[in-house]
C-alpha cells in the first residue's frame, strides 16, 4: 500500500513502501537533518494511529520525540524510524512490549540479528576466517 503525504510549508511527496525497513530508508524521507514531524505527519507516514504513538512514548524509552515551545511533538527522522521498528517487532513480529523493547535496544546498541544480508555476509566471512586461523594453529602443533 502506497500513501502519498503533503507536507505545511511547502509540497513534498513521500511514498511508503509495504516492506518497511529501519534506519531512514524506510519511508523514502527526505533526509534533511533538521526536518521535524507533526504526530499526525507520523501518523500518515506510518500508518500508526496518533493515541498508539502517544501510549508508544510512554512505553518506550527509545521513542522520546522533542517538543516544541508550544509543546507538541516534534518528530525527527530517526524518531519515525523507531516508529517504524516497533510497528515490525510488535504488529508483525508479534513480540510483547519486553520482548520489543529489548530487541531495540540491542539494534540500536549494534547488538542482536544482522539487519541485512550484507551484514549475515560478513559475519560469516569473520567467523569463517578466525576458523582458518584457529585450524592454521592446530596443523602447526
Amino acid at each position: 500500500m502506497n500513501r502519498v503525504f503533503r507536507g505545511f510549508l511547502r509540497v513534498e511527496t513521500v511514498i511508503i513502501p509495504d516492506n518497511l525497513k529501519m534506519r531512514g530508508k524506510c519511508c523514502n524521507i527526505p533526509q534533511v537533518e533538521d526536518r521535524r514531524y507533526s504526530i499526525s505527519e507520523v501518523s500518515e507516514l506510518t500508518d500508526v494511529p496518533k493515541h498508539v504513538l502517544r501510549q508508544w512514548e510512554d512505553r518506550f524509552s527509545y521513542l522520546k520525540p522533542k517538543r516544541d515551545h508550544n509543546g507538541r511533538r516534534r518528530y525527527y527522522v530517526k524518531d519515525i524510524d523507531v516508529v517504524q521498528r516497533l510497528k515490525q517487532l510488535l504488529w508483525h513480529e508479534k513480540l510483547t512490549t519486553e520482548g520489543a523493547l529489548k530487541r531495540l535496544g540491542q539494534e540500536l546498541h549494534g547488538e542482536g540479528r544482522p539487519q541485512t544480508r550484507r551484514q549475515v555476509m560478513e559475519i560469516v566471512d569473520k567467523i569463517e576466517a578466525e576458523a582458518r586461523q584457529m585450524l592454521d594453529i592446530l596443523g602447526d602443533e
